[in-house]
């Protein structure tokens, strides 16, 4: 029997805390849907690049969700967080994954469409 004051932890310090990358400004004004359209074009062909590919599904599904769930998918998937921002990180086998801002969060230049 352990003590009544002590606690069980699980100390991993491999796992960082992720965030929503700092507010950023494209070069030029863009629309939802030229964001959306440059997130598709590199979802398509980040995976010819390097690494695997269900890291990359998972980078991505963890990009486009909330952060609570980002976190769970990450740490799920064995991720290694190099920046708590997802812009680089690293599977198991040392490949590294860099991820642009725009596929991340929305610029604060954003035109919003009607």
């Amino acid at each position: 029997m352990g003590c009544t004051g002590s606690k069980r932890t699980r100390s991993n310090e491999n796992v960082k805390k992720i965030r929503k990358p700092k507010p950023w400004k494209h070069s030029e004004p863009i629309t939802m849907t030229q964001l959306m359209q440059m997130r598709d074009e590199f979802w398509d062909t980040a995976p010819h690049y390097g690494g695997q590919k269900e890291m990359w599904d998972a980078l991505r599904a963890a990009a486009e969700a909330e952060l609570v769930l980002a976190q769970a998918i990450v740490d799920s998937a064995g991720v290694i967080v190099q920046n708590d921002d997802l812009t680089i990180c690293y599977d198991e086998r040392g490949a590294k994954y860099e991820l642009p801002k725009y596929v991340l969060s929305e610029p604060i230049n954003l035109i919003h469409e009607n």
